[in-house]
């Protein structure tokens, strides 16, 4: 009877060893598990500083018809976001369009007087020195949140040459992916025009191998486009 005992003891010893054991090793990977949830979390929280943060805010100046960011390297970076404005002597000269779209995506704060303006103030000045503002704005927002490259058509006679999604120009010599793509003038619904005026609109675009499309806006802010084509007999 005492050698049995001595062997169920025996056993006893050996099950719990194997318990030990168990329990030494899920505790190991329990603490494997939790680094690399720890490092998860790190990564992703750094990820999401990344994603999360500010933007710059840039500075520009209201000067009549324009809005001017003097700092050399400002005036380069605002351009680089999405071409964005002109660079002349060293300063970036922003159209009142342009201006106001960096306003709304909170990259640009507007001085006028040495005083910042908010984006209705802005908007209120920029109607009031030039009347074709609302309309021209409303198409130049729409075709920007489109991803497509917007800029001015003054010297076609135009409001906008519109390039092709994923085009970004470069300073210099345009190559041939650079080219316009569409000429846009942008008009209110109950605009009225001639059909001289039709005809040199097309003819100028064609001038320059681009399509012309007249953007209506109407009173809900809606856009629509036209393509207008010169038919040859």
């Amino acid at each position: 009877m005492a050698t049995k005992k001595i062997k169920v003891k025996k056993s006893k010893e050996k099950n719990k060893e194997v318990v030990d054991k168990v329990k030494k090793s899920k505790i190991k990977e329990n603490s494997k598990k939790e680094n690399i949830q720890k490092k998860d979390i790190e990564k992703m929280s750094g990820q999401n500083e990344k994603l999360y943060e500010k933007k710059k805010i840039y500075q520009g100046y209201l000067i009549e018809n324009k809005v001017y960011i003097f700092n050399k390297t400002e005036a380069e970076e605002v351009y680089d976001i999405g071409c964005f404005g002109k660079i002349k002597d060293d300063k970036n000269e922003l159209s009142l369009e342009e201006a106001l779209l960096l306003m709304k995506r909170n990259r640009l704060k507007v001085f006028k007087n040495e005083k910042e303006i908010s984006r209705d103030e802005f908007y209120k000045y920029a109607c009031s020195v030039d009347a074709e503002f609302p309309w021209k704005y409303t198409v130049y927002e729409e075709l920007r949140n489109r991803g497509l490259l917007v800029r001015t058509g003054f010297k076609f006679g135009t409001h906008f040459r519109v390039y092709a999604r994923g085009v970004k120009l470069k300073r210099g010599p345009k190559t041939l992916k650079e080219h316009t793509k569409w000429v846009v003038h942008a008009v209110p619904e109950n605009y009225t025009c001639s059909f001289p005026e039709l005809s040199r609109a097309v003819r100028l675009a064609h001038n320059i191998r681009a399509k012309m499309l007249w953007a209506i806006v109407d009173e809900e802010g809606d856009v629509t486009y036209y393509e207008i084509i010169r038919k040859t007999p």
